[in-house]
Order: C-alpha cells, then sequence, then structure tokens
C-alpha cells in the first residue's frame, strides 16, 4: 500500500521512455507499472485502495460472472478463470486485465501495487477463451521469474514515490508453494554429440556461469541449478542449445550425410505405375486427378458384375459411391469441358477402382479417353474421326513402352458391356492368359445418350496394372536391341479369302511362325466384303516384308518362301489365295 500519493503526468524522461517502446503515456503511476514491467519483465498492477471494498480477494470465477476490463469492454467469464475480486465483485482478470472499477485516475491518493505470479498454462486458457491479448498476459504466458515479484514492488514503490510521493507500508508477500529451485544433470560429452564441434569444459563451465547458472561438477557431468528466470529450460539438450548461441552457429559445420542406397526407393510396382502414367502423357493426353468416390447414377452404367461401395457420409450427394470403373469420373469432367465448347479432348486417369468392400477388392486401373477428331481444320493433314484403332494403338504402344513385347499379345472381341459390341476388344500378354490386361473401344451408344454427351465420337483405353506380369527384368533392360540387314529387303502383298470368323490376327502369327529369321512384319492393309466374295467369308490382304541377315535373296529365294506362305495359311486356317 502507498498511502497519500499526488497522481500527475509523467516526467519527461519517463514520457520518452514509454513513448521510445510504443506505448502511449497515460498517467505517472500506470506509466510506472508498464516502465517496471518492460524494464524487468515484472508486470505489475496498481489498484485505487479507495476503491475496493474491504478485502483483496484472488479465486477462481463462476460462470456467467461479469467485469468491465480496462480496454472499455465487458466480459462474460466462464468456470476456473483466475480473478481478481473484493466483497463485491471482480475487479480484473490475474495476470491478464484489471478492470475499471478499481483502475487508478488522477484523482487517486491511496493506491494497492499488485506483484504476482500466475500459473502459465491457466493464463493462457483465459485468453484464449476471451480473445484477449496484453502486454502482461504475453510475459505471464510464457513464464515470468517468480523471483522477480519483491523486486518489482520495491522497484515501482521507489519510483512512485519519488515521482508522486506518498508513504510505503510494509510489503505483504503471500505464498502457496514453495520456491522450487529446478536442476539438471548436463553431461559434458553430449555437447560434441548434438553439436557437432567441441569446445573446452572450462569454456563450457563459464558461458553457463555468465548465464547464471550455478554449476556443481561432478568427474563428467555438471550438475546445474536453472536460474528462476529461466522457465524455458527444462532438460540438457535446452543447454545445448544455450552453449551454441553464445558460442557461435557458425562453429557448426555444414556436413553432407553419407548416402547409402540399400534398395531402391521404388519398388517395380510403383515404377511400373509411374513409367505407365508418363508414357500415356506423352500421348496428348492430359492427367486428371478426381476422387475415388463418384456418382452412384453415372456408376451404375459401368459397374458391370462389381458390388456397388456405398458411402455412409458422402461429402456430396453426387459423390455417394466409391467406382467400380475408373471411367464415370473421366466421362463426367469430359462432359464438363465438351459442354465448355472443348470439341477435341484427350484425359486419362490412374487410381483405384474397387470390386467391393473387402479388402483386397481393389484395383490399380489407369484410364485413358479421347473425343472429337484428329487434326481438325489442319492445312497438311485430312481431318477424321478419332476411332477404334487410336485406342488400340495408344494401349498397345503404352504396354510396349513398359517393357511388354507386342508381338506376344494376343487380342480377343471381348470387351465389357459399356463398351460398343462391334468395336472393341482387349489385350492379353499372352495367347494364353485368363484375364486381360487392357480394353479398348467405342463407348457404348446407349451410354453416350444417358450422359447427354455431345461430341462426334469417344474412344478409350483401360490397362489393369494388377494384371501386368512381372517380366523380371528392369525397365531399360526390356527394350529390344535394334538389328539391322546389310542386304535387300523384299515386299510381297497376299489376299486370302477365309471365313468371316477368322481373325487377320490368326493370319499374321502363321505367316510369322513360318520363318522368323526371313519374315519381318506382316501387315494388314485391306479387309473387305462384297461382290465376288460369299456371303459368309471375307477377304484379308496383308504386307510381308522379308529380308535376310546373311545375304541378297534371289528369285528363287523367294518364289519359294511365297509358296511356303500361301499353302502354310490354306492348310492351317482353310483360306484360299484370292485370284
Amino acid at each position: 500500500m502507498i498511502k497519500s500519493v499526488t497522481n500527475k503526468a509523467s516526467p519527461k524522461w519517463l514520457k520518452d521512455k514509454i513513448e521510445s517502446i510504443g506505448q502511449k503515456p497515460i498517467s505517472a503511476i500506470v506509466d510506472i507499472t508498464n516502465y517496471v514491467m518492460f524494464d524487468l519483465n515484472r508486470p505489475l498492477h496498481a489498484y485505487d485502495a479507495d476503491k475496493i471494498d474491504k478485502e483483496i480477494i484472488v479465486r477462481n470465477s463462476k460462470k456467467g460472472e461479469t467485469f468491465e476490463a480496462l480496454d472499455s469492454k465487458e466480459y462474460k467469464l466462464d468456470d476456473d478463470m483466475c480473478v481478481i475480486s473484493d466483497k463485491s465483485g471482480v475487479l480484473g482478470l490475474g495476470g491478464i486485465i484489471g478492470g475499471t472499477r478499481s483502475g487508478t485516475e488522477f484523482n487517486t491518493k491511496n493506491i494497492l501495487l499488485e506483484s504476482a505470479y500466475f500459473i502459465p498454462r491457466s493464463i493462457r486458457k483465459t485468453s484464449k477463451l476471451l480473445n484477449l491479448d496484453t502486454d502482461a498476459k504475453f510475459r505471464f504466458e510464457r513464464g515470468i521469474d517468480p523471483k522477480s515479484i519483491e523486486t518489482g514492488l520495491i522497484r515501482a514503490a521507489q519510483l512512485i514515490t519519488e515521482i508522486c510521493g506518498g508513504k510505503i507500508s510494509k510489503f505483504d508477500v503471500q505464498k502457496t508453494e514453495k520456491d522450487i529451485i529446478n536442476k539438471i544433470k548436463f553431461k559434458l560429452s553430449l555437447f560434441e554429440k548434438i553439436a557437432g564441434f567441441k569446445i573446452k569444459d572450462q569454456d563450457i563451465v563459464k558461458i553457463l556461469t555468465d548465464l547464471g547458472f550455478e554449476i556443481s561438477k561432478k568427474k563428467q557431468e555438471l550438475e546445474l541449478k536453472i536460474p528462476t528466470w529461466r522457465p524455458d529450460i527444462t532438460q540438457p539438450i535446452d543447454i545445448v542449445e544455450e552453449i551454441v548461441r553464445i558460442k557461435g552457429y557458425n562453429n557448426i559445420k555444414i556436413l553432407e550425410p553419407e548416402k547409402i542406397k540399400i534398395k531402391d526407393t521404388l519398388n517395380k510396382q510403383k515404377k511400373i505405375f509411374h513409367f505407365i502414367q508418363r508414357s500415356v502423357a506423352s500421348k496428348g493426353y492430359y492427367e486428371t486427378v478426381t476422387w475415388s468416390f463418384t456418382d452412384s447414377k453415372i456408376n451404375q452404367l459401368f459397374k458391370e458384375n462389381k458390388d456397388e461401395v456405398k458411402i455412409i457420409n458422402p461429402i456430396s450427394s453426387d459423390l455417394d459411391v466409391l467406382r467400380n470403373s475408373i471411367l464415370p469420373n473421366l466421362m463426367f469432367y469430359l462432359k464438363k469441358n465438351l459442354d465448355r465448347g472443348f470439341k477435341d479432348i484427350s484425359l486419362f486417369e490412374i487410381g483405384p477402382i474397387f470390386k467391393g468392400n473387402q479388402p483386397g477388392q481393389q484395383l490399380t486401373v489407369i484410364g485413358a479417353i479421347k473425343s472429337g477428331k484428329i487434326s481438325r481444320l489442319s492445312w497438311n493433314e485430312k481431318e477424321r474421326l478419332v476411332d477404334v484403332f487410336d485406342a488400340k494403338k495408344d494401349a498397345i504402344q503404352t504396354l510396349n513402352e513398359a517393357g511388354y513385347d507386342k508381338n506376344d499379345f494376343f487380342i480377343r472381341d471381348k470387351s465389357p458391356s459399356y463398351y460398343h459390341p462391334g468395336k472393341s476388344g482387349s489385350i492379353y500378354l499372352d495367347k494364353d492368359d485368363i484375364e486381360p490386361v487392357a480394353y479398348f473401344g467405342e463407348i457404348h451408344p446407349n451410354i453416350i445418350k444417358k450422359l447427354d454427351i455431345n461430341t462426334e465420337a469417344l474412344v478409350n483405353f483401360e490397362i489393369y496394372l494388377d494384371h501386368l506380369k512381372d517380366n523380371k527384368l528392369k525397365l531399360k533392360d526390356s527394350k529390344s536391341n535394334f538389328e539391322y540387314s546389310d542386304y535387300q529387303k523384299s515386299e510381297r502383298d497376299f489376299a486370302f479369302i477365309v471365313d468371316k470368323n477368322i481373325k487377320a490376327q490368326d493370319l499374321i502369327e502363321i505367316i510369322t511362325s513360318i520363318d522368323k529369321n526371313l519374315i519381318k512384319s506382316v501387315k494388314v492393309f485391306d479387309v473387305y466384303e462384297g461382290e465376288n466374295i460369299p456371303s459368309n467369308k471375307k477377304s484379308i490382304a496383308l504386307n510381308v516384308t522379308i529380308q535376310s541377315s546373311e545375304k541378297t535373296l534371289d528369285d528363287s529365294d523367294l518364289e519359294k518362301i511365297n509358296g511356303l506362305i500361301v499353302s502354310t495359311v490354306e492348310s492351317k486356317s482353310g483360306a484360299k489365295i484370292r485370284s
């Protein structure tokens, strides 16, 4: 208590100090408490003693209590907030802000000066709940030196009597807990282990002594008494930080860590994932990244015999199931782009699809979709609609680039029901495979109609990454070496009349197998049905490239291989050479 004070404006030196730290001078008593707070890191609060009803009570608040703070705002309190009160009610929030009811004014005669220690956790909780931010709160929530209570009181009381006069009463200091001196055991070897450089033991002792630590040394271990003004130091690693801070961070050498690669960052499956992703992108498809959820109405069109997996709490009504196919979301965003006036669109996505809701009922699929025309409005190329062979080419080329031999591929006309039944197919890595590795073709016209997709042509392909066999070769090693011959090649054309159920692929396999050393390639260049061809037959025309790597073939060699081609095809397929 300080009685008979004369509160007034602060002297010039104090005003200058307060203004230099960005504060606004108010009155001598308030300015002195602010000055001590910034000077000694010791928040104080001055009450007008004549406005206090009988006594000061430090307690926890009760829900619903209110008080008007010095910032002229009224705050409604919750349970268990630390308040300073008297018999009439709340005077202020402990460690955060005082109230207007007991605030000092220029006519204040007697003041009660308060200096306290508040638990940081309590201050933080209260200030957060009330959204209050003050200079006192900033300090208390970070930890104040408990032993600065009397130091701050003495300094502030002296300044008040020097500037405002008055008589200081006896100090009344109350404690609820004994002062605890925290200690840490610090091994000297820990510093070099953590910081990476060595300093002398006596240097460590000097740095810590200068920082206020009391030290007793036992062999290679220091027992440290932590200064009361350092609540941030709680463990040995904090001591390392203090020593480095004083010695200089520039002493820490920058060393490249030793890099020992025990195994590949990505396994074979992940490498294939990223390689196929880049392969499809290189063919002009733009990658889309969508949810694994989709609209059940669109999903129903691509579901096939898979179980529909409903989402219990969907993020929106049009994302209510896990997708059974990679295509629903691609179709949805294709339509969005078409509706915005884009005509020729190529999109792809790689990600999971779901056969059911059990573990393992998930497949990784890359799906690509292409619409519109090729070379639209081009001055040097003839425009055409995209077709099933564009999708087939991209699928086969992607698999080939991923290290699988296209000569082993087998094409069947089997495909899911959402494909056009006459313009689609499936790709097998081998003729004996049960599961196809990819599908390609045009989307079924009924689905295009139901989804109201306005485009001239629409094709797509899907590759099932889980069905890809491990060819046990690295991607770079799976590419075949380029081989060439110094000898002249010869091309021969053949046209065979075959049953309608015979595939061109069957003829290619028969011809290729005759002599792999001489027959370098077989290409289909025409399929014809109609005039001069029986109704249950068709004509398939093939171009065969014949070349030897050992000699130039003469007429007799060519006639021999030509005859062998005709006879072998006729005997194995029942075909007849077209005259």
